[in-house]
Parts: C-alpha cells; structure tokens; sequence
C-alpha cells in the first residue's frame, strides 16, 4: 500500500479553493448520495449490455470477461477496480505495461469497448463499494504510482480525494498526456471540485463515449 503522507499532513484542497466547512460537508454529502443513485441506476440498465460483451469477450478470447486489478484510492488505500476485459489473456506475462493506442494486446472487441468505453461499466460496482467515485482522478495501478512518484514526487497528491470513473483529466487530456500533464489536470479538479463542475464532466464524458475520442 502506498500511503500519501503529503495528502495527510496538507490542509485540505477544497479550504484552498474557498469552499467552506459547511459548504464541503453539502457537497460532499450530495456527491455521495448522487454516486449510489446514478451507479445503481447506471448498473441497473448497463447489466444488459454487460451481459453481451461478456459473452463477445468469452468467444473472441477464452476465459473470465471480468479483468480484476489493485488500484489505488483515496489516501492511497489499496482496491480491486473491476473492468471488462479488453485484452488477451496472459497479456502482462512480461510485466506491468502502459497501455498505449493501438495496443497489440488488445482483443478487436476490446478495442471497440475501449473506444466507447464500455469496459469501465462494471465500475459501477466500484463506486456502489465506496472505492470509487463517478467523477476524480482516475485511479492508478501501485506500481506505475511509484514509479511516476520517483519522477514527480507530489503525483500522490491525486490521492486527496476519491478516484472516479471519469475526470477532469480524461475530458480534456485523455490518455494521450503525461503524468505531469495528468496531474496538473486532475489537482485542478481536486482545488476547484464542485457539482457544477462534476456535472460538466460527465456531460463531456458521454460526448467523449458517442465521438470515441481519447480512447486507447
């Protein structure tokens, strides 16, 4: 487990952003609340779906559909995020990879999932376990953590607040960005998070979903 002792011994990001005591505590509340709504609802009607691409996956590449990987959470707490497979198995049998565009690892239905998405729909269980949220930084794997924290050592920072299933990064960066272009993106989340701001993303996200842009 990585701990983020900066996170803990900094003065939380949202007083930096003038957000009040009261006012944290009403969105955090709210930010709660729409999670488990939308998640159970978002659930609920993408189960079908889910259940197709499950079998898709079974036939184009054999074995479980389900992909299960420890990530990392809020304050550097340890979870297993759980993903549609989109890659053929024993694809890290050399190690841990970055995915890249055009992955040779990736399966042809992965990469339609990828493009639209459709592999991060089983996240919902995530954020209805309380690991995730529908908008924070996207949660990252240990081990490139440490390696980007060598690199960039305030990269835990993004670990002040929940990780998310879309953010601030994937709309206006998406995976064709640096760390440190990745965490400039999401530490301006993390100072200036509000349900307004929370709201735009999503927004953008389902733009994202329908257009295939920032896949890989």
């Amino acid at each position: 487990m990585i701990k983020n002792e900066t996170a803990k011994k900094t003065k939380s990001p949202f007083l930096k952003s003038g957000l009040h005591s009261f006012s944290k505590k009403n969105y955090i509340l709210s930010k709660w609340m729409i999670d488990k709504i939308v998640a159970l609802l978002g659930l609920f009607l993408a189960f079908p779906i889910i259940l197709i691409f499950s079998v898709l996956i079974i036939l184009e590449s054999p074995g479980s559909p389900f992909f299960r990987q420890e990530r990392l959470g809020l304050h550097g707490g340890s979870f297993k995020i759980i993903k549609l497979r989109s890659m053929k198995r024993n694809a890290e049998k050399n190690g841990a990879q970055w995915a890249v565009k055009n992955d040779p690892r990736t399966t042809k239905i992965g990469a339609f999932m990828r493009k639209t998405r459709i592999d991060e729909l089983p996240q919902f269980i995530n954020i209805l376990k309380g690991d995730m949220s529908l908008v924070g930084p996207r949660p990252e794997r240990p081990v490139f953590t440490k390696k980007f924290q060598k690199e960039i050592p305030e990269f835990t920072n993004r670990l002040f607040v929940k990780p998310g299933l879309t953010g601030w990064a994937q709309i206006n960066g998406g995976y064709d960005i640096t760390p440190k272009e990745k965490l400039e993106l999401d530490m301006y989340y993390i100072h200036n998070a509000n349900l307004v701001l929370d709201v735009k993303i999503l927004f953008k996200t389902a733009h994202i979903v329908v257009t295939g842009n920032g896949s890989r």
